[in-house]
């Protein structure tokens, strides 16, 4: 299956080409527009000028890519603490998976390990973990027994809960209205 988020085509083609463009995404999802989050991993390639490697950025200079996070239009709201936070997870893949991220969801036995690999990288949490998982179900064909249970709610199909579930600007409206709601709940 390959991505086909309201993004520009190119953006979506190295999603489709590039785990570490995926995991780079999924990262920078926080308090930015999905769009921005999963855009932004192409906008790095453009600036360094090649797809970078677990490896190299794990290496990078700190303040040069903050540099490239922070150039106008900078990659993330935050660009130094997401600038530090990609290094971050790309020291984990380079330490763990020998620099490959497809490794982080390749070869898992079931749902509940992809979980727990996925859990463990920094910053990522029970939400963002099994939005992850939903993704790598939906969008990228990741999808060992227990799937959709590691996935939580995200998982369900038709939900229209998370990223995982946007392929077009329909579906898109559909996430915005349910993140819209579950914050209005919240508050009361």
């Amino acid at each position: 299956m390959s991505f086909s988020l309201p993004i520009a085509p190119e953006a979506n083609a190295l999603l489709d080409r590039d785990p570490l463009a995926v995991v780079i995404g999924l990262t920078l999802d926080q308090q930015v527009t999905m769009e921005k989050a999963f855009t932004s991993p192409h906008v790095l390639v453009q600036r360094l000028g090649h797809e970078p490697t677990a490896a190299e950025l794990a290496d990078f200079d700190p303040d040069e890519l903050l540099a490239i996070f922070a150039t106008p239009p900078a990659l993330h709201r935050f660009p130094k603490a997401m600038a530090a936070r990609v290094q971050e997870v790309c020291r984990v893949i380079v330490d763990r998976y020998h620099g490959d991220p497809a490794a982080l969801w390749r070869d898992v036995s079931d749902g509940a390990e992809l979980f727990k690999r996925i859990v463990s990288l920094p910053g990522f949490g029970k939400q963002k973990a099994q939005i992850f998982v939903a993704l790598l179900g939906k969008q990228y064909g990741v999808q060992p027994d227990g799937w959709r249970e590691a996935a939580g709610g995200y998982g369900d199909e038709g939900a229209y809960r998370s990223v995982a579930d946007i392929v077009d600007d329909e579906s898109l409206a559909k996430v915005r209205a349910y993140k819209k709601e579950m914050k209005a709940a919240a508050k009361v």
